[in-house]
Parts: structure tokens; C-alpha cells; sequence
């Protein structure tokens, strides 16, 4: 015989709480007490409750759907068209979409009017929304709105998030280089407001603290042109350089082109590794070794968590990054 499935009214029961108290706390709406809360959340645990949300979605009138939120943080326009991550996650959302009645809603916002844009996006959710990429403060103020969010990237403590090994994997790639016997490696990082951004840059610094080298390195923008005019910057400043870090795949492409414009030779003058894996590493000249950021598992992932319903407060998945060796280091 099936086991029959709890209901919102056992939920209620267990938590000695009444049913519209339960339905506002499993709903993430305003007007209950924190100790409440508590006891609502426990009592889903130990019943194993999942919200039906196709009934939901009918009762409020609204389609079921995952929205996609990335935030521009001063980039460039058309920059969404050109950066390889953004189609990464929505690669990954959309197959466990696929046969679920639930649709996928892209939206981007302007950091300037970040906090209209979320309260509107918060308000009209239904599966929830996976952040592509965003500061702790925007992700926490998501997070105080609607409770039904998974982070691409790192942010405050509370939000649930999918993790990949952004330090561990940006020392792999340092020893590589130090390995096939690079001693002047430098990096270009990314943006100072992206949490990935901020984790590659202090796997940099342990890993050239631990090898005895000395730290030097640029500011990008995670765009082909800033790691090109960071590049240049380096090669001006240190022509001996004989290997570069870059923070993403796109900076990597540009920092190739910036070499060669120079008259050296990739691999031999200059080895250079990048991260993401992207469609950007193999249409570069010549191909990038990179460390692979697995977008599609973790994107995949997010959209599961959130099918599942209100995923806890901290969830924490963590996902491993790996080096891939083309020809912009030597074999």
C-alpha cells in the first residue's frame, strides 16, 4: 500500500500550530513569530511535507516557473549575449524543467535599481529564483522577500547556495604552473564586488605565499577586453613574465591575444590557464587549459532544489573543479 502523503493540516497538527499559521510560514509570507517558524519548519522536516505546487500555482493564478536572475554590476551592453556563464545556467535549468508544467523567466537588473527589481521578481515568484551571480547584500534582501532562492555563488551565511571550489581549484592551477617549471606567475582577477571573483583571488595569494613566489597581478572584468588591457599592463610591466593565472575564460582569451600582439609565443614564452571551461577556452588561439566550473551540474541542481520546494536556510551543496590541459600550457 502507498504511503500517504502528509498534508499541510498534519504539518499544522505537529507543529500545535493552525493551519493558516502553517500555510503562511511554508508560503514565506509576512505575519508569524520566528519560535512559529521554527516549529513549521521542524514539523515539514519530520513529515517529509513537499507543497503540492501545481495547486498552489493554480490558487494564486500564476505560472509555475524558475526565474533566472543575473545582475549587470556595470557590464558592458550586450553583455549577456556574449558571456558563456549565463547559457551555461540556463543549459542547465532547462532540461529539469522539461515535463514539469514550469516555466524558465530570465531577468536582468542593474545593481542601481537592484532593490525594485527584487522586490518585483520576490513578489511574483512561484518555484523560486536561481541567482546567476550577485553580492551578499542584494542575495540577503532577496532573501528576506522570498525564501524560495538558490545562489550561484557565495553569499550570506542563511542563503542556500551551490558551491564550487573556487580557492582549491585556482591553487591546482598555480602548481601546474609551477610545475611545469613557471616561476614569474601572474594573475588577473576578476571584479572586486563578484564573491567568485573574491575566492579566485585569495586561492592566488595562498597558493604564490605557500611556493615561496612573489604576488603580482591585475584587476579585470571578466570580459575579453579587460583581460586583454590587463595583460598588456603586466607584460609592460615585467617582460619576463613566463606564465599567467586568469580568472575566467573570457579574460584568458583576451590575455592570449595580448601576448601574441607582443611577439611571444604561447606556450613556450608564456603558459596561461584560465577557469570556467568555457566555450570561450576552445575557440581560443591556441585552445586554453582551464579549470572546469561544472555551470551545468550546479545550474541543474539549483532548479531541483527548488522543485523540492523552500530549500532550508544554509543549504549547501559543493561541487569539485578540475583541470583541463589544452595547448595554452605545454604537454
Amino acid at each position: 500500500m502507498d504511503k500517504v502523503k502528509p498534508t499541510i493540516e498534519d504539518v499544522a497538527r505537529a507543529a500545535g500550530v493552525s493551519r493558516a499559521s502553517a500555510s503562511r510560514v511554508i508560503n514565506d509570507a509576512p505575519g508569524t513569530s520566528d519560535l512559529v517558524r521554527a516549529r513549521v519548519h521542524a514539523a515539514v522536516a519530520e513529515l517529509g511535507y513537499r507543497p503540492n505546487e501545481v495547486a498552489r500555482a493554480l490558487a494564486s493564478g500564476r505560472q509555475r516557473a524558475v526565474d533566472v536572475v543575473a545582475v549587470t554590476c556595470g557590464r558592458p551592453t550586450g553583455w549577456l549575449g556574449t558571456d558563456p556563464y549565463f547559457s551555461r545556467i540556463l543549459a542547465g535549468v532547462m532540461p529539469v524543467l522539461d515535463g514539469v508544467n514550469a516555466q524558465l523567466r530570465l531577468h536582468t537588473i542593474d545593481r542601481e535599481r537592484a532593490a525594485e527589481a527584487i522586490e518585483t521578481i520576490a513578489r511574483n515568484a512561484t518555484l523560486g529564483a536561481v541567482l546567476a551571480d550577485t553580492t551578499p547584500d542584494l542575495a540577503t534582501r532577496f532573501y528576506r522577500r522570498c525564501r524560495r532562492i538558490v545562489s550561484m555563488v557565495p553569499t550570506a551565511a542563511v542563503v542556500p547556495a551551490m558551491l564550487a571550489d573556487n580557492i582549491d581549484g585556482v591553487i591546482a592551477a598555480v602548481d601546474e604552473l609551477h610545475r611545469l617549471g613557471r616561476r614569474r606567475i601572474v594573475a588577473i582577477h576578476g571584479p572586486a564586488v563578484n564573491p567568485c571573483a573574491t575566492d579566485r583571488r585569495t586561492g592566488f595569494r595562498r597558493a604564490v605565499r605557500h611556493l615561496g613566489l612573489v604576488e603580482v597581478s591585475a584587476d579585470g572584468d571578466f570580459q575579453r577586453d579587460g583581460g586583454y588591457r590587463a595583460a598588456r599592463r603586466l607584460l609592460d610591466q615585467d617582460p619576463e613574465i613566463d606564465a599567467m593565472f586568469v580568472a575566467n575564460d573570457l579574460m584568458a582569451a583576451g590575455a592570449v591575444q595580448a601576448i601574441t600582439a607582443t611577439g611571444r609565443r604561447i606556450p613556450d614564452d608564456v603558459s596561461v590557464i584560465g577557469f570556467d571551461d568555457s566555450i570561450a577556452a576552445v575557440c581560443a588561439n591556441p585552445q586554453l587549459t582551464t579549470m572546469r566550473l561544472p555551470v551545468e551540474d550546479m545550474a541543474a541542481a539549483a532548479a531541483r532544489l527548488l522543485l523540492n520546494g523552500t530549500p532550508a536556510p544554509g543549504h549547501r551543496q559543493r561541487f569539485p573543479v578540475d583541470l583541463v590541459r589544452r595547448d595554452s600550457t605545454p604537454h
